[in-house]
C-alpha cells in the first residue's frame, strides 16, 4: 500500500511534506507533471486526461489513496477521476474559503489562487456556500507558479507579482489571506513580509494533510498490514536533475537518486517520466 500525490509541478510537495509528517512510517510516491506545468491556463478536459493517466501510473505503482494535491486539478478533475476509479479514495484542494470566512473580522477576504481554479463550478460553489456574507478579493497572481518552479522565491519578478495581487487587496481591507495554490507556501515569507502582521494567512496543506491521515488509518484498520520504514519516490515529467534540485531547495533536504541511471518509463501522452528515490 502507499499514498500517491501528484500535482503539475513542486507545489504539491507542500502537502508532502505535511503529510510524511503525520504518516513518517508510509510509502510515498510523488508526481510532478513539470512537462504541462502550469496547469492554469490549461482546458478542463485536458487536465482530467492528465489526471486519469497519472492515477493509472500511481495505482500500478501500489498507491491506494490518491492526492490531488493541486487546486487547479482537483477543480478540474477531481469528480471525473473518482467516477473513472470509483473504488479509490481521493483526497483534493480547494481554497479555504470557509475557514477564510470564519476568521474575517471585516467580511473581506483576499483569495490567491490559478485563474483554473476561481473559473472553476467547485469554486464557485465555495463562495455560494460559505462566503454569503463576505467580500472576496481575487488575484491569479499570473507567472507566479512558473517563478517558484524556476526557484525564484525571493527575487524581485516574484516580490513584484505579489505586491500587485495583495496590495489592491490591502488598500480593499483585506484582514484574511487564503493561499489557493500548493505552490504558494513556498514563497510565505514574502507573502507575509508584504501583508504585514495584522493580516490571517491561511494555508490548507495541514487541513488536507490531516484528512489523509484520517482516511489512511482507517484502510489500515480494514486492510493491515505490518509497519514498514518510509520510503518515499519521486517522479516527473521533466528533467530528474532540475526536480532534484527543486526537492533539495524548497524541503531542505538531499534526495540522492536510487542508483546512478535513472531509470524511466513511458505512457500515455505524458511521455518520459523519471524516478527520484530516497530508500
Amino acid at each position: 500500500m502507499a499514498i500517491g500525490i501528484f500535482d503539475s509541478g513542486v507545489g504539491g510537495l507542500s502537502i508532502l511534506q505535511h503529510i510524511q509528517h503525520r504518516l513518517p512510517g508510509e510509502r510515498l510516491l510523488y508526481f510532478a507533471d513539470q512537462a504541462h506545468v502550469p496547469y492554469g491556463r490549461r482546458p478542463a478536459s485536458e487536465i482530467r486526461a492528465f489526471g486519469e493517466q497519472i492515477t493509472s501510473f500511481l495505482t500500478s505503482r501500489g498507491a491506494s489513496l490518491i492526492v490531488v494535491a493541486c487546486n487547479t486539478a482537483t477543480a478540474a478533475a477531481i469528480d471525473h477521476l473518482r467516477q473513472v476509479f470509483p473504488k479509490l479514495p481521493f483526497v483534493g484542494m480547494e481554497p479555504a474559503v470557509k475557514p477564510g470566512a470564519s476568521h474575517t473580522q471585516n467580511g473581506k477576504i483576499g483569495v490567491l489562487a490559478t485563474a483554473g481554479t476561481f473559473e472553476s463550478q467547485r469554486y464557485t460553489s465555495l463562495l455560494a456556500r460559505f462566503a454569503g456574507n463576505v467580500t472576496p478579493y481575487e488575484s491569479d497572481c499570473p507567472g507566479l507558479v512558473a517563478q517558484i518552479e524556476a526557484g525564484n522565491l525571493a527575487g524581485l519578478e516574484t516580490e513584484k507579482i505579489l505586491q500587485q495581487a495583495i496590495r489592491p487587496m490591502l488598500a480593499a481591507g483585506v484582514d484574511t489571506l487564503i493561499l489557493g495554490c500548493t505552490h504558494y507556501p513556498f514563497v510565505l515569507p514574502l507573502i507575509e513580509r508584504i501583508a504585514g502582521p495584522d493580516v490571517i494567512i491561511i494555508d490548507p496543506a495541514p487541513a488536507v494533510a490531516q484528512q489523509v491521515q484520517r482516511i489512511w488509518e482507517q484502510k489500515r484498520l480494514e486492510n493491515y498490514q505490518p509497519p514498514t520504514l518510509g520510503h518515499i519516490q519521486m517522479f516527473t515529467t521533466g528533467s530528474p536533475g532540475l526536480f532534484k534540485g527543486q526537492v533539495k531547495q524548497l524541503l531542505g533536504q538531499h534526495w540522492p537518486p536510487q542508483s546512478p541511471d535513472n531509470w524511466s518509463i513511458t505512457f500515455a501522452q505524458l511521455g518520459e517520466a523519471s524516478i527520484i528515490s530516497r530508500p
